[in-house]
């Protein structure tokens, strides 16, 4: 063996170790200082000198790759060096360079096993699909995805061209198209891998199937087998052709043309299957390139290394002191948002105590955890075992015995700050003088709440999003008595049970209430002027909302949405006053799709139809055509001018905050960034002056922020400018 080679393998700070198991030779990923295995050019190069390495030594027969990290195989492919990219041939250059090493791996002179343990995901998807066999683990951590689209990109190293020559056309489109998580069981279903095996014997089965394919004993692995339907329609053009048309159609009915990425995937796959795999891997290459300087894949990667940013953000300025550990929650009230707070604390092994004023409304509160528990089973999320094991943590009680020894209290009751005092009220004398009261409420001010607390120092809010088990952004609310070390047990317990937190001070609606209020009581306004429920809807879907207001409003309650909208006009004023239109459908008593009666029809299972044509005999105003471009501008601008506000006011902490907040929590279209990135990308003055240009329309309503006003004159932006 040369020096050179040694010294590689031996060089301080490598990523990559190896052993060698009789003729094996196992490769260890793990890359120091880092929580998970991601690709890098330095890690390239490690790979290089590895197949250096194996051509060299004859003695050596196979090679097995294995991550040294707990739960990660490779996640993917080094973000940060998307940023570094200055051109699409940059990135497509890089793109070259991964598809190379990868065709290496393939034609290795010995076979290559990849063990998986753990997420295998974008890149590190791609390298084991480069290897000759793959085993993962049947862990409930062991995933396997393409999420390239999520990032506004497409696989870059080869994943376009291997993944539909593994699993079949149809099943690899699903995986490139969406980013969707593949399990274990459904890996081996569609040949994605060979085996699945407990993680305690990963590595000694790699191993000797490593061996095995060395020596001839065991094939190498096939493609996954496929029905005859598929077989018809991925094995001739005709077929194929079928495919790639409804696959396009499905992805602009989804995306309305607003995510370039996954219509791109769709060009690469399909030069694949024209024009040959080398063709179609030189399409990648450049398709990737194109993708990566869009500015869709720059708003999404911003919001990855946000998010990734708030994971690490304690909630309080530094230095923070350490959180409190919540070993038992306190939840009051066992309606729709107890339940679903419950059901994610007890899969994160917190015994929870929940509380209700009878046994009934108990037991359907429980009913509510074990449903979200049979969803994840049913998904081959958890097993039965597990979902037993999480309802024995929870029980539930008609008093607050065991609220003693909790460690954070959530109350989820009414929105109704009498109702909220006496809770409060009730429970505080029984609880530990250290423990945490929490609000799960949307508008009322956590001060008001706290007024009638002992200890308002340990009074805060946490804003879940309905459904909870699904919406990923928790909200926390703080006023100026709440203790620091309150904020960041709070916080560190939201990021436990695997939310995204945001922390904001206290206010009416705090920040994304408030926000998506000014956006739904704009498009209110615009049915106060005639314009049809369906086309206001359709403008918002368009622009990129995954609903459009009124369709929400019908989904979170009418009756809610005007209790909200009545303490947001007390608190702002004639600004935030709902329209005519809604408060004569609130009159009406339709409750939206919870009462199946609302601005839209609904059948006997909840799904929606078409507008109630009755709602417009409620609002009694003839109907008109307002053009698109006014329904987005209006309702778009009233939302990001009223984000301006709450951070003005410092309600938000800073942008970045905001821009997360509005995407995770309100719908916020992702491929623009967020409030404040959309803001910058319009550019301030351009803002200011459509606002300006609304509010001689219709004052008060449109006045802009001071803060942007001050930014305009100053030519200022939110964020540095980018490449």
């Amino acid at each position: 063996m040369s020096d050179s080679i040694e010294g590689l393998r031996r060089a301080p700070g490598a990523a990559l170790s190896t052993d060698v198991v009789d003729d094996v030779l196992v490769v260890t990923i793990d890359r120091p200082g880092e929580p998970v295995n991601t690709l890098s050019p330095a890690l390239v190069g490690e790979f290089e000198g590895v197949f250096l390495r194996v051509d060299q030594d004859l003695l050596i027969k196979a090679v097995v790759l294995i991550s040294g990290k707990p739960d990660t195989f490779i996640a993917g492919a080094d973000i940060e060096q998307f940023t570094t990219f200055r051109s699409a041939a940059d990135a497509e250059r890089v793109s070259r360079l991964g598809q190379d090493l990868l065709v290496r791996l393939e034609r290795l002179r010995v076979p290559v096993v990849a063990a998986i343990h753990g997420a295998c995901l974008g890149g590190g998807l791609e390298v084991a699909l480069a290897c000759r066999y793959r085993i993962c683990t049947d862990h409930p951590k062991t995933t396997l995805a393409q999420p390239e689209v999520q990032l506004g990109l497409i696989p870059g190293m080869g994943g376009t061209q291997r993944l539909p020559r593994r699993v079949g056309l149809q099943a690899a489109l699903d995986m490139i198209l969406t980013g969707r998580n593949v399990r274990p069981r459904r890996a081996l279903q569609t040949g994605l891998v060979d085996e699945v095996v407990h993680p305690a014997i990963l590595r000694e089965i790699a191993i000797d199937r490593a061996r095995g394919l060395a020596d001839g004993t065991r094939a190498p692995s096939r493609p996954g087998s496929r029905g005859p339907t598929s077989m018809l329609l991925e094995h001739n053009p005709l077929g194929r052709r079928v495919v790639f048309k409804k696959a396009r159609a499905s992805v602009l009915e989804k995306t309305h043309g607003n995510y370039p990425a996954p219509l791109a995937a769709l060009e690469a796959v399909q030069a694949g299957y024209a024009g040959g795999f080398e063709h179609g891997q030189r399409e990648e290459s450049r398709l990737f390139g194109e993708m990566a300087m869009t500015d869709v894949s720059r708003q999404l990667v911003f919001i990855f290394f946000a998010s990734n940013s708030l994971k690490k953000d304690p909630g309080v300025e530094a230095p923070a002191p350490e959180p409190r550990v919540v070993h038992k929650l306190g939840v009051l009230g066992a309606g729709f948002m107890g339940a679903g707070i419950a059901s994610v604390a007890v899969q994160q092994g917190t015994l929870v105590r929940l509380k209700d004023t009878d046994t009934a409304r108990i037991g359907k509160g429980l009913a509510g955890i074990r449903g979200v528990l049979q969803e994840r089973l049913a998904r081959k999320q958890i097993t039965r075992h597990q979902l037993d094991d999480d309802m024995s943590l929870v029980g539930g009680s008609t008093d607050y015995s065991g609220f003693e020894s909790a460690d954070l209290v959530i109350e989820a009751v009414f929105e109704d700050l009498e109702l909220k005092h006496r809770v409060l009220a009730e429970v505080e004398p029984v609880l530990d003088p250290l423990a945490i009261y929490a609000s799960n409420t949307s508008t009322i001010p956590i001060a008001r709440i706290a007024d009638v607390a002992h200890r308002p120092e340990r009074v805060l809010g946490m804003h879940f999003f309905s459904p909870v088990h699904r919406m990923p952004l928790l909200e926390v609310i703080v006023t100026p008595q709440t203790a620091r070390e309150a904020t960041v047990t709070a916080v560190a317990y939201g990021k436990r049970l695997g939310k995204t937190v945001i922390v904001v001070n206290d206010g009416p609606g705090f920040y994304t209430t408030r926000t998506l209020s000014a956006y739904m009581n704009e498009a209110g306004r615009l049915l106060d002027e005639s314009a049809a429920i369906d086309a206001v809807d359709a403008a918002l879907v368009e622009f990129g909302f995954p609903v459009g207001p009124i369709t929400l409003l019908d989904e979170v309650g009418i009756d809610v949405g005007g209790k909200v909208g009545q303490v947001l006009a007390d608190a702002f004023g004639e600004r935030m006053a709902p329209s005519d239109a809604m408060r004569r459908v609130v009159v009406a008593g339709r409750t939206g799709r919870k009462g199946g009666k609302g601005f839209y029809l609904y059948d006997s299972t909840g799904k929606k139809g078409r507008v109630d044509e009755g709602v417009y005999e409620l609002i009694a105003v003839p109907r008109r055509e307002i053009l698109k471009d006014e329904i987005v501008s209006r309702c778009v601008l009233a939302m990001v001018n009223e984000a301006a506000r709450c951070l003005e006011e410092g309600i938000l902490r800073s942008a970045r905050d905001g821009d997360i907040g509005a995407v995770f929590g309100i719908g916020f279209p992702p491929f623009r960034g967020g409030p404040f990135r959309y803001i910058d990308g319009e550019g301030v003055g351009e803002i200011v002056d459509r606002l300006e240009d609304l509010n001689l329309r219709f004052a008060p309503r449109f006045a802009p922020a001071q803060l942007l006003v001050d930014m305009a004159a100053a030519r200022r932006s939110f964020y540095p400018a980018e490449r």
